[in-house]
């Protein structure tokens, strides 16, 4: 395995730990992969709480500002706080976004489809964050759901 790529055990670890993720750059327009994606994750058991500055309310569920925002509703609503950051942002915007999942002790994050950024996810392992990147939380869910017994 080369050193970016992901980990099924990570992965299944990931979806069977968290509960609560934060979706960054979740967008309210239906056609969009984050809307229909964040709208997947709360009906399959996951708290969503989505996070894009231009929004109030996703699928009438307050949207946050930013992390630190949606970081402060967990803890409140929760006593926990996020346990995933699911990232629909450019590429080029995950180095300040792994800053706050670091800061915020966050223990998992998720880069979707296309987002890729080696050097940020390097940082954000060395800091004990367990990552996954150009890959589908959407996908891997399914994939692991359709594939248990009834």
């Amino acid at each position: 395995m080369r050193p970016m790529d992901n980990d099924p055990a990570v992965i299944d670890e990931m979806l069977s730990n968290s509960r609560t993720i934060a979706v960054v750059g979740m967008s309210d327009k239906t056609s969009r992969a984050s809307h229909n994606i964040g709208k997947y994750l709360a009906a399959n058991g996951f708290r969503v709480l989505p996070v894009n500055p231009a929004l109030t309310q996703v699928l009438g569920i307050e949207c946050y500002p930013d992390l630190d925002a949606a970081q402060a509703a967990a803890r409140e609503a929760t006593g926990a706080g996020i346990d995933l950051v699911d990232v629909f942002r450019a590429s080029e915007f995950v180095p300040p976004i792994v800053d706050d999942v670091i800061r915020l002790r966050v223990p998992y994050l998720w880069l979707q489809d296309e987002v890729i950024h080696d050097e940020a996810i390097a940082r954000a392992r060395a800091a004990g964050v367990k990552c996954v990147q150009n890959d589908c939380i959407f996908r891997e869910h399914a994939r692991r759901h359709q594939s248990r017994p009834a």
